[in-house]
């Protein structure tokens, strides 16, 4: 089979998308940082000029990627993920500290945020793990050392403390789920994380009471999975162990900026002029947009200034007030349709590691986008999560445009592969 040149190849339909994405992106960036005196877009003093460099960076990246041989990035993953976790361990040495959080270089004027682009590091080494023809996840060994491969970089992530980060690296189990990791590991989470939230506006007595009866219940019915009474005793005594442990995590190790957040969460004594103020404005300058929007550069609540990081966790409140529930629809569909369209490409991949690497770079965009929107309607605590494509950074921007081209070229060289 002959060669086929990238350009006859390449999917066109996802790089629409990403120009489509990028440029509402610096609109909406252009609008909630326009200073009060009119300067050039290319100001590279304002907020909107600085974007306006990094998009004008990814270009020679883009091509630079594209017309890499494909093999490199699996050949090379393991390099690449081991210089990803020498610049996480170099931050505690030459880190620079912002709001509490020691997860950047600084270079000038310019930061570097190395876990943005240790998330492409990690997807093609855990892709490239799977790809082994004698990795089975039905095997422990298989699952330790595939889980391994994710949680290093979130327990050094987690020393930072930087805890978006890390709870993007943890939606890799999707993807592991996926390639047959058992699914309890999935459930354990979700039932952790369900179990956490109760146990702090329920009393655990209560609640380990409610979980008795589900067990018991569960125990009864259960036709699927094995009916050992010891096995149900011991993981009630696990999920009641944990439940009466929430409290002293909540109280001894949580820092007090991790609480408030969680406070404004469940709603449990909230001031709303200082802990609950970023979600309250936020909510109110979504709302304020009604069903058509202010119109672009007509946001009171943006021009006012009212929503503090209006350019970067809260970019989507800028969409909400000036394109309105409309607009909102429409920004959400067209990163609905870039999802859809990278799963379709991954599941159309000839071999296990364009497609494993295609779900990550899925679960990474998808993750980002429905944690920031969900922090912004109250959904899910307040945790620093940037929006793909939309918020204001070069690290982001350019580790977006890294993780999605690199799959792009992956797929534009599918019909090389055998």
């Amino acid at each position: 089979m002959k060669n086929q040149s990238v350009g006859n190849r390449i999917d066109y339909i996802s790089i629409l998308l990403y120009i489509v994405l990028v440029i509402m992106g610096w609109m909406t960036i252009y609008s909630a940082s326009l200073p009060l005196e009119e300067t050039s877009i290319f100001d590279i003093s304002q907020i909107y000029g600085r974007q306006m460099l990094f998009i004008g960076l990814t270009i020679p990246l883009i091509f630079i990627i594209l017309f890499t041989d494909a093999k490199i990035f699996e050949r090379l993953s393991f390099v690449f993920y081991g210089l990803g976790i020498i610049l996480l361990l170099g931050l505690f040495v030459f880190g620079v500290t912002k709001k509490g959080q020691t997860n950047w270089y600084q270079f000038g004027g310019f930061g570097f945020q190395p876990s943005e682009f240790v998330k492409t590091a990690t997807a093609l080494l855990l892709a490239k793990y799977l790809s082994y023809s004698q990795i089975n996840l039905k095997y422990t060994k298989h699952q330790i050392i595939g889980l391994a491969i994710v949680f290093i970089p979130v327990l050094l992530i987690l020393m930072q403390p930087d805890a978006g980060s890390a709870m993007i690296f943890i939606s890799l189990i999707f993807v592991l789920n996926r390639e047959g990791l058992p699914s309890w590991y999935f459930f354990s989470g979700i039932i952790a994380i369900a179990l956490f939230f109760l146990s702090l506006v329920i009393q655990p007595t209560y609640l380990i009471g409610i979980v008795f009866i589900i067990m018991v219940i569960h125990y009864i019915f259960n036709r699927k999975i094995s009916r050992n009474p010891i096995v149900y005793g011991l993981l009630y005594l696990v999920m009641a162990g944990f439940a009466f442990s929430v409290s002293y995590v909540y109280e001894s190790v949580l820092e007090p900026h991790q609480k408030d957040r969680i406070n404004v969460l469940i709603g449990d004594d909230v001031d709303m002029k200082r802990e609950g103020y970023n979600l309250n404005q936020s909510m109110i300058a979504i709302g304020s947009g009604g069903l058509m929007g202010k119109g672009y550069l007509e946001g009171t609540q943006t021009k006012g200034g009212f929503v503090p990081e209006q350019h970067t966790d809260y970019i989507f409140t800028t969409v909400g007030e000036e394109w309105g529930f409309i607009g909102s629809i429409t920004v959400i569909l067209l990163f609905v349709a870039l999802f859809l369209r990278i799963i379709y490409l991954a599941e159309n991949q000839k071999t296990k590691f364009s497609r494993v690497y295609g779900y990550c770079v899925a679960t990474y965009l998808f993750t980002h986008f429905f944690v920031n929107i969900a922090m912004l309607i109250k959904l899910f605590p307040t945790i620093g999560v940037p929006l793909p494509f939309f918020s204001y950074g070069g690290s982001s921007l350019w580790a977006f445009t890294i993780l999605l081209f690199i799959f792009i070229k992956l797929d534009a060289n599918k019909v090389n592969e055998w």
